[in-house]
């Protein structure tokens, strides 16, 4: 059924339930006027007939059926008032005379009337023939003494008959209610389907249905605000990116103790898209679009991605193009190297070329050994010793303290301390690079249920007034990137140290100062395949095979190796 019908039965309905209202209150209403009018009526006659003289002087001693003077003035008096009915009894209730013989030498039926205290009664009484509206009054002789009882009584008219009275006007009352009714149903659906665009409420229902289906199945996180930023709509990916109760919506973003920086992105206007956001220890993508209607503002709607892994991985792609490049660099420098050789024998200087080679030799494997020998993951050793070619590129000497020691972690965890180590080495280069005496210091610690890594650097360390800001995604003391996509190499390395159990902490000590704190996951079952850093393979640390740079190995590469104890000098 349409709207409008829905509307018209619903009118009809309506209509009908007061129409049966009125009917009810109508009968009740007639039946109170009749026994109120009817009943002075009938009141008058009776106290007519029993003030009569006649009545007055033979009812004491008349008999019923023994005369024909008191039947006279009885039905005499019911003609004049219009009565049906009416009797003359004796002071012990015995009829003397009716207008229903079967009455006559029977009780009077006085039902609940007082008459017999002395006084005047009307009332209904259930009679053979139906109910009556009976007036019962005391006859009193000259000497103030009750000597009988005048009864005159009128037809109780029927349901039916008061209804009969009222069918006139009830049907003009339906009439006029079922036009004011059809005309109010019609416009109320015109103006409900303009508000509702024309559609039906199972069209609503079901775009509603569709609505909330197609919300809450959406991987991404959707939030919409209306202009006194209220949340409007959440879906589940929503509250669960920015730790939103359940019973968010139609609450205001002050009363959820949103951070301020979230609360920013979200009622502010958003020049740029896909915004980045780092809320807790996830990093989010958000974009923000105002909605308007009519010319109206209507508030906004958000959209959230979640972009941490994806951010993870940026950085430890990052970190292998860095180690890439350097590796090139690396292979250009010996691409020289090799060329100088070539030189040397072409022009018979094969003393000098000895000399060279072992020295080239001696610096390669002295700065491999020193950092294979405490450094014993192999991703993490390799990162380092391509970051010492690269410092020594820039004009940056890379220390790596004698302190530092790391065997073999799992492959999670150094992919975590390979990528943070790569942001936070990074960053002290770029610190500290076109400065006199630049010096970048690298200390790694091992222990049972973790790692720390600490990167000192002397430049001029972070702003005071910007050591509340350094973990902020977008904060960064550098030149803007392309896209503005600097702030958030720091952001993203405390979310991986977070995500492990650990922390990213600041400080600035002659320079700024960095500590990375990672936890070891708890150790599964021993893999009987696996043996860690006592590994017999090629190129292992401990290792005694040919090509071996780690303790232990033979060879000429390992002639100098603690002639250096210190730091890696590059």
């Amino acid at each position: 059924m349409s709207l409008a019908g829905q509307y018209l039965v619903l009118q009809l309905l309506i209509v009908l339930a007061v129409l049966v209202a009125v009917v009810a209150i109508s009968l009740a209403q007639s039946a109170a006027a009749f026994e109120r009018t009817e009943g002075r009526r009938a009141l008058s006659a009776a106290e007519a007939l029993g003030n009569n003289p006649t009545v007055r002087a033979l009812l004491p001693t008349a008999e019923p059926r023994g005369g024909s003077a008191l039947p006279a003035v009885a039905e005499s008096v019911r003609t004049v008032s219009g009565s049906a009915h009416v009797a003359l009894a004796k002071l012990d209730g015995t009829v003397i005379t009716a207008s229903d013989p079967g009455l006559i030498g029977r009780p009077l039926p006085l039902g609940e009337s007082r008459v017999m205290e002395g006084r005047a009664w009307t009332g209904v009484l259930n009679g053979s023939n139906g109910a009556v509206l009976s007036a019962h009054v005391p006859v009193i002789d000259d000497s103030g003494n009750m000597i009988g009882i005048a009864s005159i009584s009128r037809n109780y008219p029927s349901t039916l008959e008061r209804l009969g009275d009222a069918v006139p006007n009830l049907l003009t009352y339906l009439g006029v209610a079922s036009i004011l009714g059809v005309a109010g149903s019609l416009l109320l659906s015109r103006r409900v389907k303009r508000q509702t665009l024309g559609m039906e409420p199972r069209e609503i229902t079901g775009l509603v249905e569709n609505r909330e289906a197609m919300l809450q199945g959406l991987k991404e996180g959707v939030v919409a605000l209306d202009p006194h930023e209220r949340i409007t709509v959440a879906n589940q990916s929503a509250r669960q990116l920015l730790g939103l109760p359940a019973d968010c919506v139609g609450k205001k973003l002050r009363s959820l103790h949103v951070d301020p920086a979230l609360k920013t992105v979200l009622t502010r206007e958003q020049s740029d898209p896909d915004q980045l956001v780092l809320v807790g220890e996830r990093l989010v993508v958000m974009n923000r679009v105002a909605l308007h209607s009519h010319g109206r503002d209507i508030g906004s709607v958000t959209t959230l991605r979640d972009r941490t892994e994806l951010s993870s991985l940026e950085s430890e792609l990052g970190a292998t193009r860095t180690v890439t490049d350097t590796l090139r660099a690396q292979a250009h420098e010996f691409a020289n190297q090799l060329h100088v050789i070539s030189g040397l024998i072409q022009i018979g200087e094969y003393d000098s070329v000895v000399q060279f080679v072992n020295g080239a030799t001696v610096d390669r494997t002295r700065l491999s050994d020193d950092v294979t020998s405490r450094i014993e993951d192999p991703a993490l050793a390799a990162l380092l010793i391509a970051k010492a070619s690269l410092a020594a590129e820039r004009g940056v000497e890379l220390q790596l303290d004698p302190q530092s020691a790391l065997p073999r972690v799992d492959e999670e965890l150094s992919r975590d301390v390979t990528t943070v180590v790569g942001n936070l080495v990074d960053n002290a280069f770029d610190a500290v690079t076109g400065r006199a005496g630049a010096l970048v210091r690298v200390l790694v610690v091992d222990s049972h249920d973790g790692v720390t890594v600490t990167v000192r650097d002397n430049g001029p360390g972070v702003p005071s007034g910007a050591t509340e800001e350094i973990f902020r995604q977008g904060f960064s003391t550098k030149d803007p990137g392309p896209g503005d996509a600097r702030g958030f190499g720091l952001a993203l390395s405390r979310v991986i140290c977070r995500r492990s159990g650990g922390g990213l902490t600041f400080s600035n000590d002659n320079g700024a100062v960095f500590t990375a704190r990672f936890r070891k996951a708890d150790p599964g079952p021993a893999d009987p395949g696996r043996t860690g850093a006592g590994n017999t393979g090629p190129g292992k640390a401990g290792a005694t095979g040919p090509g071996t740079t780690g303790p232990g190995a033979t060879g000429p590469a390992t002639k100098d190796r603690n002639s250096n104890k210190g730091a890696t000098q590059p």
